[in-house]
């Protein structure tokens, strides 16, 4: 493949709901740019993005793949690196890989099912990094799909912004063409996406004064000069119309629509030419780190003359191909046989080839400009996120920022020993995958995985067994409950044995009561009077309390908010020991705790939900049936609510599905534990139960 300069390359990532037609798409670009010779069907598995097994399995897109295409533009050859993306939801962080590195983004809309929830978060997204964008609609070969309602619906929806730049043409209930707005003409498909000039249709014109009009009162907009010749009623030229439209496309004030039909290859040569004419080249943007030597701000053109700097936007770790790190380059140029320096990491690495990656074949290349998007193999210590730059100018750029992780599942390993191999897996997976995180609950003995949904962590599993060859089933988390006591009691223990020899003698009269403290385990006092306990026994008691409050009487939970008080006892000269100080405080513990009207505790999340305002009640209702308390609503002034509440952890089991079917899919939530507070009884009685049928099975 060429070496291409900054202001030939355009990255574009294509987003959209799943199933909307995004790899279709790239297969039909792909074909007309004489990548492949066929295009590739997501049925038959043969499509360049969709090259995993696991997305062969499933017929829909997990990775964010890169497929870089070359066309000959208007003025020259350019590069478009265009990232397919999955349209799933629990696949997010492939999105927001692919999006930190684009510099534009096409919507992909099927025009049969019209606005989806997909396309709502693929236009947010493009809002949040304020990218340049245009919105393909698919499917125009399908009889009942409406073009027109689609727009108007895309209009209501998203603004003043929208903009057709074409509007079909059909003969017989069949899509055979298009009219350019922009440039006023009729086009007749001949073969794929080739094109030949027609008559505009009388049922089109009314349309198309519409759409015109919208336009040329955009393009007047971009100039007092242009205001004023619009105002005259002059006509603005082609060249002139073309270059305004591009600087509103570029700035985000203008969104195109334009269309085809993904099965027949249709309209693809004008999204390509779209691409090329209205897209930015990387040199439009900044990139912004912080100079390490310095600690300030750095800000710096796309530009392949200065030092290099580049980031790792994500990693593909593969047990047949190796592992691959995926760099957008910054500044400078990157050439392969050299020595870079990770910032983050403070160590040099050493640059073998470079390559470009087209789905899992690997295209080498000589060199990798400003702007550009490669690959380098076998990183030693690179991750996803780290800087790449030389060590005289150390900068380091933000990484790309990934969502939270909320959902999560126990898990452990289906063969005996085989818990290091899952382990060393799973770590490969989560260089891969940013919200795949796995944590160790030493207190409930459990190792849980967490995810953005369910179908990643079920993606997850099916890769472990077919990649790595190890099998692992997902369970019930069990959730951290707590024990303490309601009252005080005041209760004797005595600790008496003789065996011949030195017996054992400890007798200790202690006070239980609620101390007000729920983070603590244990406060302990002492008001021994006249002697009746040694001193050098105190120590002894309190590592009996110690032993205690690890696993409560009641079901086996830690003990918080417990204050013990040593009242009076007694001793032998002989006999007593610390041990047997120990046993005697173990046995008050038990026998006072389980007098003290004992309760357990249960973990509860401070819980924020943002939906759109027609599912509050909705949510508000499902949050409340969880035994959840609102707290409060606020609106996010973007047509969305965030509810704010407090609920039980174990009730957010199985959440991130029902809210996603409540919603649409256009729900999101976030927690954090907060406190523990008193369960109810049908809870506590249910728990207590569990563990003692789990303690009789073991």
């Amino acid at each position: 493949m060429n070496v291409y300069g900054t202001e030939q390359i355009r990255n574009v990532v294509l987003l959209g709901h799943g199933g909307a037609g995004k790899t279709t798409v790239a297969e039909a670009l792909a074909l007309l740019t004489g990548v492949t010779k066929r295009m590739g069907k997501v049925p038959d598995g043969n499509t360049i993005s969709d090259y995993d097994k696991e997305e062969i399995k499933r017929q829909f897109s997990i990775s964010a793949t890169l497929i870089p295409l070359e066309y000959e533009g208007e003025d020259g050859p350019i590069k478009i690196n265009l990232l397919d993306t999955p349209g799933f939801f629990d696949f997010v962080g492939e999105v927001e890989e692919a999006i930190s590195v684009a510099d534009a983004a096409i919507i992909v809309v099927n025009c049969k099912a019209g606005i989806e929830p997909g396309t709502e978060r693929a236009w947010e997204m493009c809002e949040k990094y304020n990218l340049p964008r245009l919105i393909f609609v698919t499917n125009m070969d399908d009889d009942h799909a409406s073009y027109r309602e689609l727009v108007v619906k895309l209009e209501t929806k998203f603004g003043r912004k929208i903009a057709p730049f074409q509007l079909p043409i059909r003969e017989n209930e069949k899509f055979v063409g298009f009219v350019n707005v922009v440039k006023m003409g009729g086009r007749r498909f001949t073969n794929l996406s080739d094109y030949e000039e027609c008559e505009i249709p009388d049922y089109v014109r009314k349309n198309l004064t519409i759409a015109r009009d919208a336009l040329i009162e955009a393009v007047a907009e971009t100039s007092e000069e242009y205001m004023e010749r619009y105002f005259l009623g002059e006509e603005f030229t082609q060249e002139e119309i073309s270059t305004a439209l591009r600087t509103h496309v570029i700035e985000g004030d203008i969104v195109p629509v334009m269309m085809g039909s993904g099965i027949n290859c249709q309209g693809f040569k004008v999204l390509l030419q779209a691409i090329d004419k209205y897209f930015p080249s990387p040199d439009h943007f900044e990139c912004i780190g912080v100079d390490v030597s310095t600690g300030e701000r750095f800000t710096a053109k796309y530009n392949d003359d200065v030092s290099l700097s580049a980031r790792v936007f994500k990693t593909i770790v593969d047990p047949f191909i190796g592992k691959y790190s995926l760099m957008k380059i910054c500044t400078g140029t990157l050439k392969g046989d050299t020595i870079v320096y990770n910032v983050n990491k403070d160590t040099e690495e050493k640059i073998g080839k470079l390559y470009t990656l087209r789905g899992k074949d690997q295209i080498e290349v000589q060199e990798l400009r400003a702007g550009d998007i490669g690959a380098v193999a076998k990183l030693t210590v690179t991750q996803t996120g780290d800087t790449m730059a030389v060590r005289t100018a150390p900068i380091v750029y933000h990484k790309p920022q990934t969502s939270t992780p909320y959902t999560y599942m126990a898990y452990k390993a289906v063969n005996k020993g085989e818990d290091d191999k899952v382990s060393t897996a799973l770590a490969k997976m989560m260089e891969e995958d940013l919200t795949l995180k796995v944590v160790n609950d030493a207190e409930n003995r459990q190792a849980l995985l967490y995810g953005i949904g369910d179908q990643q962590l079920d993606v997850v599993i099916s890769k472990l067994q077919s990649r790595y060859k190890v099998d692992v089933t997902l369970s019930q988390p069990k959730f951290a409950f707590r024990e303490t006591l309601r009252k005080k009691v005041k209760v004797q223990g005595k600790h008496k044995k003789q065996s011949g020899g030195h017996g054992q003698y400890g007798d200790v009269i202690m006070e239980f009561e609620p101390s007000g403290d729920l983070e603590t385990p244990y406060v302990f006092e002492e008001k021994v009077f006249g002697g009746s306990v040694p001193r050098n026994y105190f120590p002894a008691v309190e590592k009996g309390l110690q032993e205690c409050v690890l696993k409560g009487p009641l079901a086996g939970y830690p003990v918080v908010g417990l204050k013990a008080t040593l009242l009076d006892g007694s001793y032998h000269p002989v006999d007593s020991s610390e041990m047997a100080f120990k046993m005697a405080t173990i046995l008050a513990f038990k026998q006072g705790f389980m007098e003290a009207n004992p309760v357990l505790l249960e973990p509860i999340a401070s819980l924020k939900v943002t939906v759109p305002d027609k599912f509050t009640g909705d949510v508000m209702g499902d949050l409340n049936r969880r035994r959840g308390r609102v707290l409060g609503m606020n609106s996010n002034h973007n047509g969305k609510q965030v509810i704010e509440a407090d609920i039980p952890m174990s009730e957010l089991f199985g959440y991130n599905t029902d809210l996603r079917s409540m919603t649409g899919g256009l729900g999101d939530y976030s927690y954090e534990f907060s406190r523990y507070e008193q369960a109810p009884g049908d809870v506590q009685k249910r728990e207590i139960e569990a563990r003692a049928a789990a303690k009789d099975g073991e």
